[in-house]
């Protein structure tokens, strides 16, 4: 059995910061209402019930049952009437009973759907990480998401609270109160924070399981906690960085709860996953030397994008006219970075009316950049696999990158021809550059399954119709 020595392991104080429901937060604030006592939801397309839910108020989830990212269609009401939606309510097994349906019906009455802000959401949350830097420097503040991040507090606890009487934990809990207190006077938004003593990956953990929980929406683990509170979470997939997949594996392994990956034998998990298996073997018991002030960022291996659609798409003309944007949108950005691709994936997902698996495909292709080829490698993977079916959502992806100095003509390709369709590609990426991505767009943005349009407004690939805007290219 391993045992760990935690005093030689890294001890810092950290604090996880978490804005509540930040997206539908900030709507409320801005229309003077309560976030947590208004049924709000910012969802694409308000005008139609094929919108997708991307946030919510935490009135609207308790009330509806609901978590952030979803489709109205699933709610238990009609968006554009209010109306109870029986069929829903038998399917997911709901009362349909007067007194229940009454209630629905009212709540949905008053219930705002309001659309995404994206601009506002970046504004609010550059004006929260000014405020952190009230209580950290720079180097010590790591934003995770656009509504969270860590901040390294170890070096200022004494600075703003020098009372020896106090531990560094009750240092760093009265510290993170005086941030939470901060953040609600500047901006009405309410958050949770998780702590630690110890290090990054306790301070998040203790956000997710324990925070959201207390009356003061804190909580701190530490090494002493580790037995107590980090073997006992529940399921496999409540922590951090194990998904649905890894936790089906784990489980062929006999593993099937964190206490048994923490007593696991750190040779099998490795033989299992790699370097990856010692890092869960090692998260499990609490460990986790990774830095605020020095995070990890893996290497860019591929550069994609990805996108769940307005509604379903049945016509296979309008899949494909999607999938060449996206070729296309995806081409530039390969050549801003100033490569070319030798892979070649795409990510077909279907609508959830009908059983079939995702299609996943990939081809190997002559290093290139050019969005004619790359588009009709994306076709042509596209229309090899598939065969009917409503689609929802796609991806793309470009791999294998080498630098794009790098010239490779086949003895079907015409040398000069080739050189002239990579020059007009960035001479329209220029004028795109210059002028924005709709100053030069194909007649078929005009077709009514086009997302070039739309999608040319969104913010960071956020907002109506879901994640996977242009990405960059704005």
């Amino acid at each position: 059995m391993t045992i760990i020595d935690y005093s030689r392991e890294p001890h810092s104080d950290i604090a996880f910061i978490d804005m509540k429901s930040f997206y539908a937060s900030v709507e409320c604030i801005e229309r003077g209402l309560h976030p947590l006592r208004t049924s709000l939801c910012v969802m694409s397309q308000t005008e139609t019930s094929q919108g997708l839910i991307l946030a919510s108020s935490p009135l609207f989830k308790q009330v509806f049952g609901r978590k952030n990212v979803g489709r109205t269609y699933d709610l238990p009401f009609y968006v554009h009437n209010r109306r109870f939606n029986y069929q829903n309510a038998r399917r997911d097994g709901l009362r349909t009973d007067p007194a229940y349906v009454h209630y629905i019906e009212s709540w949905a009455k008053h219930t705002l759907f309001v659309p995404p802000r994206m601009g506002l959401y970046i504004e609010k949350n550059i004006e929260i990480l000014k405020l952190l830097t009230q209580y950290a420097s720079e180097e010590d503040i790591l934003p995770y998401s656009i509504d969270e991040g860590f901040i390294d507090l170890t070096h200022v606890l004494n600075y703003f609270i020098p009372n020896p009487d106090f531990s560094r934990r009750d240092k760093l809990d009265l510290i993170a109160s005086r941030i939470q207190l901060d953040i609600w006077r500047k901006t009405g938004v309410a958050s949770t924070i998780g702590l630690s003593n110890a290090n990054p990956l306790l301070a998040k953990l203790a956000l997710d399981n324990e925070a959201k929980k207390n009356p003061t929406m804190r909580a701190n683990w530490s090494y002493e906690d580790v037995a107590t509170k980090v073997w006992a979470i529940p399921n496999l997939t409540d922590f951090w960085g194990i998904g649905k997949r890894t936790a089906k594996r784990l489980k062929r392994l006999g593993i099937y709860s964190i206490y048994d990956l923490a007593h696991a034998d750190p040779e099998r998990l490795k033989k299992e996953f790699g370097v990856i298996g010692l890092q869960l073997f090692f998260h499990a018991n609490g460990v986790d030397e990774s830095k605020v002030s020095e995070p990890y960022r893996p290497k860019s291996k591929g550069i994609g994008n990805s996108q769940i659609l307005p509604r379903d798409y049945y016509q296979q003309a309008d899949i494909e006219l999607v999938l060449s944007e996206m070729a296309e949108q995806v081409a530039i950005r390969l050549r801003r970075a100033g490569k070319k691709a030798r892979v070649v994936s795409i990510y077909i997902g279907y609508s959830k009316e009908v059983d079939k698996s995702p299609i996943r495909a990939q081809a190997h292709i002559d290093p290139s950049q050019q969005t004619k080829v790359l588009t009709a490698t994306v076709i042509q993977l596209f229309r090899s696999k598939y065969d009917s079916g409503p689609v929802r959502n796609i991806g793309i992806r470009y791999a294998g990158l080498v630098e794009e100095s790098i010239h490779y003509y086949s003895l079907f390709e015409e040398p000069e021809r080739a050189i002239k369709e990579e020059t007009l590609d960035k001479t329209v990426d220029k004028i795109r550059s210059r002028f924005g991505y709709v100053s030069i767009l194909k007649a078929n943005a005009l077709l009514e399954g086009s997302r070039s349009i739309a999608r040319s407004k969104l913010i960071g690939g956020h907002a109506a119709g879901g994640a996977g805007g242009l990405d960059g290219l704005e």
